[in-house]
């Protein structure tokens, strides 16, 4: 998995989204206003042709908001999405329904996503012919083609997908998404609800389609150690903003961010000798409603001070080369 040394595939820059509350009896009578939920706020990353960028944080961070921006499942409330240098967000008609070929997601609940009154060959037939990806009586075979990509049996055309496990229903969730022939594949939480050994089948099987269909991938998790395993850069994220963002074992080995090494205290894997060395990240999240002043993320910091309080930082590098949003950010060894 060697990324390319060119443009980046996909842009990403100062994307928001909020969301406002359903009205209720008091707002109508004019006596309480609507606050907005936070989701994203200027979150901005580049991703680079055939690499996979890891994006990690607590529930509620907006992992998931920002999987459905990118594929327009949700309209950003502010910001800019490139795609291949195009701005995606002034896509209409057919250029539209381009991009969203171009750009698939892979959900965590892939039953939820698949029609239950249609067999697996008759989804995948769907999504082939919608596009027009081949002609009518290529489309068995295409189908064929699919099943065995992900490593299912070619009966498994003619079942339902309430007739497979998780597991088999995930390889048939990220096989509809390869059906339309993307760039980009967007995996959200795709193993989070998976047992250890399906989760590491389903792991490898993403490698090996990486390699053989020259995907870029975004891969959202909160289980660090499978992030680290198939990321070549990771972004964390808090409160709807990306707090730190680096290669992958730069930002395992020296986090520059309190909130990235306190992530990484929690997260099992770490040796427990080093463990016992840092702090997990304490204290409640903050409501999405009414966010902290300055940085999001002062209320559980054991570093911040009165300009945290009033300013909040913005992404700079890092003398390692990182991209960090920390006033007062660790020393890298």
């Amino acid at each position: 998995m060697n990324p390319n040394a060119e443009a980046p595939i996909l842009q990403v820059a100062g994307l928001s989204k909020h969301f406002a509350p359903r009205r209720g009896f008091l707002s109508f009578t004019g006596r309480r206003s609507r606050p907005l939920l936070h989701a994203l706020r200027q979150v901005s990353f580049d991703v680079r042709r055939g690499e996979t960028l890891g994006i990690v944080g607590e529930s509620g961070c907006g992992k998931s908001t920002l999987a459905r921006c990118l594929v327009r499942l949700h309209e950003p409330s502010d910001g800019m999405i490139r795609f291949n240098g195009r701005d995606a967000l002034s896509l209409s008609g057919d250029e539209r329904r381009a991009y969203h070929r171009r750009v698939q997601m892979a959900f965590q609940d892939p039953y939820g996503s698949l029609n239950p009154r249609m067999t697996v060959g008759q989804t995948f037939a769907e999504a082939i012919r919608f596009h027009n990806l081949r002609p009518r009586q290529q489309t068995r075979a295409r189908v064929a083609e699919l099943l065995d990509l992900v490593g299912l049996p070619q009966n498994a055309a003619q079942r339902y997908p309430r007739e497979f496990s998780g597991g088999q229903r995930q390889r048939i969730g990220i096989a509809r998404a390869l059906a339309v022939e993307p760039d980009v594949l967007i995996a959200d939480e795709i193993v989070s609800a998976l047992d250890v050994s399906v989760q590491a089948q389903i792991i490898n099987l993403l490698l090996e389609l990486q390699d053989r269909l020259d995907l870029t991938v975004l891969f959202i998790a909160h289980d660090l150690r499978v992030v680290r395993h198939l990321s070549h850069r990771v972004a964390v994220m808090y409160l709807g903003s990306i707090v730190e963002l680096g290669e992958t074992e730069q930002l395992f080995k020296a986090p520059a961010h309190p909130y990235t090494a306190a992530l990484l205290a929690a997260a099992p894997e770490i040796d427990a000798a080093r463990r016992e060395l840092r702090e997990a990240v304490k204290g409640e999240l903050p409501s999405p409603f009414d966010l902290p002043s300055g940085c999001s993320f002062r209320t559980r910091c054991r570093y911040a001070t009165e300009l945290c309080a009033r300013e909040r930082p913005l992404l700079q590098p890092d003398p390692a080369g990182k991209l960090v949003a920390c006033h007062h950010p660790l020393a890298v060894g």
